[in-house]
């Protein structure tokens, strides 16, 4: 569903998965920092945006998901996993309950999947199941986020809100994805699709942190999450890259990571040009990459940050390392 604000003048639709709304409208730079600095929000409308309703939502979703819900204070965010029996992430999603239902915001194409699914696992539950993307959105804006909405901290600041859709905040500039893309590569936030792949398993995108629980009962794909965890050392793990800032290009999504002879040890997720630290991206290497080797990505010299350390699981502290949020 292609955003009303693409009619803007200056506005210059993104590249695929978020063609439906603007990369920019005309001033790259000015709109990332305006983001920041709490004066734009960032229209997000291509997401998914689904409705759980029913009395035992939280303990179908509980058996389901990577997160604890079935205890969910209402208007409380948090986010989960959906896996495939051998551990790989189907699906991620932002989640809050208001009391009546559960509202998950997903990634652009992944809601009628999810719905798909969810559908064939309710058996004889209380639960109904809805895909609302064609009335409500996500836009990304200015904080605090007000009590009972449905909010969730965002990159730099920011709050994520599912609002009825053509609902915009009054008084602030827009800015394009490329602005919001920026400052959640800058604070090391994967995304779903690409930055993951689909053999990617929570622990090597440091998922394990913010969208799985480890203490609580069965759920398809647990076992991987339990292995990796008390052994250590998943098969990849995300890094954040600074890139060369003499080359007028970034890198593309799914470009080969290589190291200095050709050898390819993974791909390139997103690629932004920050208006601080320069152009910057997400990659996901193989473990055993030494944490000091310089990288070409997409051909692009690239110095690597960890974000998912080569020990994480086993007895090593899971350490996801983001950069602090900026407040104004």
């Amino acid at each position: 569903m292609e955003s009303p604000l693409l009619q803007t003048p200056g506005a210059v639709p993104a590249d695929a998965p978020d063609q439906e709304v603007a990369a920019h409208y005309g001033e790259p730079s000015q709109e990332q920092r305006a983001l920041e600095d709490g004066a734009a929000f960032v229209d997000r409308s291509n997401r998914g945006v689904v409705r759980i309703s029913g009395p035992d939502r939280l303990s179908w979703l509980h058996s389901l998901l990577s997160q604890h819900l079935d205890a969910l204070k209402p208007f409380e965010p948090t986010e989960a996993l959906l896996l495939g029996a051998k551990g790989h992430i189907e699906n991620h999603l932002f989640l809050i309950d208001d009391g009546e239902a559960v509202w998950a915001h997903v990634e652009p194409g992944s809601a009628a999947p999810l719905v798909e699914f969810l559908d064939r696992m309710r058996f004889m539950l209380r639960v109904e199941v809805e895909d609302v993307s064609a009335s409500h959105a996500v836009v990304t804006g200015p904080g605090p986020a007000e009590p009972g909405t449905l909010a969730w901290p965002d990159a730099a600041g920011t709050v994520t809100r599912v609002v009825p859709r053509g609902e915009f905040p009054e008084g602030l500039r827009p800015a394009g994805i490329w602005a919001y893309e920026a400052l959640r590569i800058a604070e090391h936030r994967p995304r779903f699709g690409v930055d993951t792949d689909h053999r990617t398993i929570p622990h090597e995108a440091g998922y394990v942190e913010t969208a799985v629980h480890l203490n609580k009962g069965c759920y398809r794909g647990q076992e991987t999450v339990a292995r990796v965890h008390n052994l250590g050392r998943p098969p990849r793990r995300l890094v954040f890259l600074h890139l060369d800032g003499s080359v007028d290009r970034l890198p593309a999504p799914g470009d080969p990571v290589e190291i200095p002879g050709g050898r390819n040890v993974g791909f390139v997720g997103s690629a932004a040009r920050h208006h601080e630290l320069g152009p910057v991206a997400l990659a996901m290497v193989k473990r055993n990459v030494p944490v000091d080797t310089e990288l070409l990505a997409g051909g692009v010299a690239a110095a690597q940050e960890v974000v998912v350390s080569p020990d994480t699981g086993a007895n090593a502290q899971i350490d996801l390392r983001r950069r602090p949020a900026k407040h104004g």
